[in-house]
């Protein structure tokens, strides 16, 4: 995943609000990943919430409204 060669995955847990990696990751219901490091998986909610509003903006446009 990262540049270094590293087989390293990094996932944000959504239930701890922290950084996972290895062993020490939650069941997949709870995290967001994997990430090439721990910086991407601590941004995955800014992420996914300009996704979402970028998704929503696309949606009104779609359908004809005004945003």
């Amino acid at each position: 995943m990262s540049d270094s060669g590293s087989d390293v995955r990094y996932f944000w847990c959504i239930r701890h609000h922290r950084v996972e990696t290895g062993a020490d990751v939650c069941p997949a219901r709870y995290v967001l990943g994997p990430y090439a490091s721990g910086a991407d998986a601590e941004q995955a909610l800014q992420r996914v919430q300009q996704r979402n509003e970028a998704w929503d903006a696309e949606d009104a446009r779609w359908a004809g409204e005004e945003r």
